[in-house]
């Protein structure tokens, strides 16, 4: 099979293509034949040496992906042969990812991709889609699903981006009033396309004047991308008692209280990063993603506010650049 592989850290030119014999799966685990793999941020910064250092020979990144079931190995009754997956974290906990044409994840890795989903969503689902839903659930409520969210309203900065964007059409398709921060009409012309009901463009006033005009009782939870620069828009909108879930460091990498303002507010801060959240949450994302996935409530392409941006496998460090350059919408990789 082809994979990609670098065997350093550095930059995207570490990256090579090359032959590889197709892997068997182990107990528990399913072998996959890929048609799309997705490409986040957290695969340039890994190859890059930023987030992790290389503990093998060699790494094959990626992952999110999106194929078919080929084969089955020892134990696994939940998948068939010829089943159409959608995989998340492929990566994470072993040398290979989805940067290939095959690659073998734990059965639990690889969830049915519902009748009439495109290969394309499936791999943009994964990182962002899961990391969009355990921001959503860090706070009162603790399951996306139609009316969960009855009542409430959520404020989604950056909803132009992929996990913004997938947060967007979550809280929306939960019944939550949506309201989301963007920096340009065109990134506002996304964040509609995925649902919001109110868009705030924050360089063109005050965005927390704006925010309570739209909601004077205050916004119940916010998805916050970029807590350095907005804690004190969030002071400003938030209720008593609501949840700031914060999943990057965009704007800075320090983020400084005022302390009674803030615990006289009640608030709870959760931190998210993915490949540390619990396997209970992991496994209800993959189960409210999936079956939002089905009811056509998650969607990418222009009408969904996610361009698509596709790259052939022998192309992979173009990919990588192109996110680490802050593409906007999804960088996906063709494997047929």
């Amino acid at each position: 099979m082809r994979a990609v592989v670098y065997s350093e850290n550095g930059p995207s030119s570490v990256m090579r293509l090359t032959e590889r014999p197709v892997p068997k799966p182990g107990p528990g685990e399913v072998l996959v034949r890929l048609v799309r793999a997705g490409v986040n941020p957290t695969d340039w910064k890994v190859r890059a040496g930023l987030s992790a250092t290389l503990s093998t020979p060699e790494v094959t990144p990626g992952q999110d992906g999106a194929g078919v079931v080929e084969e089955i190995g020892d134990g696994v009754s939940s998948h068939a042969v010829g089943q159409r997956v959608w995989l998340f974290m492929a990566q994470h906990g072993q040398a290979w990812g989805t940067a290939a044409e095959y690659v073998t994840v734990p059965a639990e890795k690889a969830v049915e991709l519902p009748a009439g989903a495109s290969f394309d969503l499936g791999a943009s689902l994964g990182v962002p889609a899961m990391t969009a839903h355990r921001a959503l659930t860090s706070g009162a409520v603790d399951r996306v699903a139609p009316g969960s969210f009855s009542g409430l309203t959520v404020l989604v900065h950056g909803g132009a981006g992929a996990v913004g964007n997938a947060a967007i059409q979550l809280a929306v398709w939960a019944g939550a009033r949506v309201i989301t921060t963007v920096s340009s009409p065109e990134k506002a012309a996304l964040a509609t396309a995925a649902g919001a009901h109110h868009i705030v463009n924050y360089r063109e006033g005050a965005a927390a004047t704006e925010i309570r005009e739209i909601a004077p009782e205050g916004v119940d939870q916010i998805v916050e991308v970029a807590p350095a620069v907005n804690n004190d828009v969030d002071r400003e909108v938030i209720v008593n008692r609501g949840t700031i879930a914060i999943y990057a460091n965009n704007g800075g990498d320090e983020l400084t209280l005022p302390l009674r303002a803030t615990f006289s507010l009640n608030l709870r801060y959760q931190f998210i990063q993915l490949y540390g959240v619990e396997e209970a949450h992991l496994r209800a994302a993959a189960d409210d993603v999936t079956a939002a996935v089905a009811a056509g409530a998650l969607r990418v392409g222009q009408e969904g506010g996610v361009p698509l941006h596709h790259y052939p496998l022998e192309e992979t460090a173009a990919a990588h650049d192109a996110v680490e350059a802050g593409a906007v919408g999804k960088v996906l990789i063709d494997l047929e």
